[in-house]
């Protein structure tokens, strides 16, 4: 099921069946395409990063990964298994896989701990004692080892987007999923959270990440995918698409935004 291409050679794992793969995804809303034959897959500690223009599809394709998007056509397979479609088993495979979302989604009543331990407490079932201490080895992972008590509503934006990361690692995911999760920080506290996510990448997480800071993806990504209405435009290592693009389409979106290496 691995169907390496020639182009895969020098991936991580290349050889192994991928962690998820998406095999000709479609998605349509109405008479819009949103998805239009999308093939591309995710091997075990890699890290994905999906660019391209605001509507392309990237974001699109990433909430397929966990069927919060249900696809029209195609298929789409998670470490080797076709994702099942009754809600039993999907839910299953969303305790495998983390997601971190545009905005926060943090319980605004809730301290950082509870945020943190509610899901490890009520999905997986583990001892609170156990839950506090994965909580607080996370929140020393991401920075906020002084912030357990506090309550969403005082920390920053980049501190809220970590304490949602480290909710999502609770979970113990084989694969991540960042959808965008810079896009609604301050310029000041985007770094905060990318050194965050660049260390995960260093401890060998898999890891989708739809993202517009294109430094992030050419320092941490494994693979970058370009979209464009719905499309794949171009895929390979971060050097072949930063440094020298095959195609114009790819130029000219990198070019829109500045990017000179």
């Amino acid at each position: 099921m691995s169907n390496v291409t020639e182009a895969d050679f020098g991936r991580k794992n290349a050889s192994s069946t991928p962690v998820v793969e998406y095999r000709d995804v479609r998605k349509q809303y109405g008479n819009f395409t949103a998805l239009d034959g999308v093939s591309a897959r995710v091997n075990r500690g890699e890290v994905l990063c999906l660019i391209g223009p605001s509507g392309s599809g990237k974001s699109t394709l990433l909430r397929t990964t966990n069927a919060l998007e249900v696809i029209d056509g195609g298929q789409l397979y998670f470490d080797g298994h076709p994702l099942p479609s009754s809600k039993a088993e999907i839910r299953k495979v969303r305790q495998r896989m983390g997601m971190v979302f545009q905005s926060f989604e943090l319980f605004p009543h809730k301290t950082v701990l509870e945020n943190i331990t509610i899901g490890p407490l009520t999905v997986l079932g583990i001892s609170e004692a156990e839950a506090n201490a994965r909580a607080r080895v996370l929140l020393e992972k991401v920075g906020l080892t002084d912030k357990a008590d506090r309550y969403p509503a005082n920390l920053s934006g980049g501190q809220q987007q970590r304490v949602a990361i480290a909710r999502a690692l609770a979970m113990e995911p084989e694969v991540m999923l960042f959808d965008e999760p810079t896009s609604a920080l301050d310029p000041e506290t985007i770094g905060e959270v990318l050194n965050v996510m660049k260390r995960l990448a260093d401890e060998g997480m898999t890891m989708v990440v739809v993202t517009h800071e294109m430094s992030f993806a050419r320092r941490v990504a494994d693979w970058v995918v370009v979209f464009d209405h719905g499309k794949i435009v171009e895929q390979g290592p971060p050097a072949q698409i930063f440094d020298a693009p095959r195609e114009d389409r790819t130029r000219n979106f990198l070019s829109h935004l500045g990017w000179n290496g």
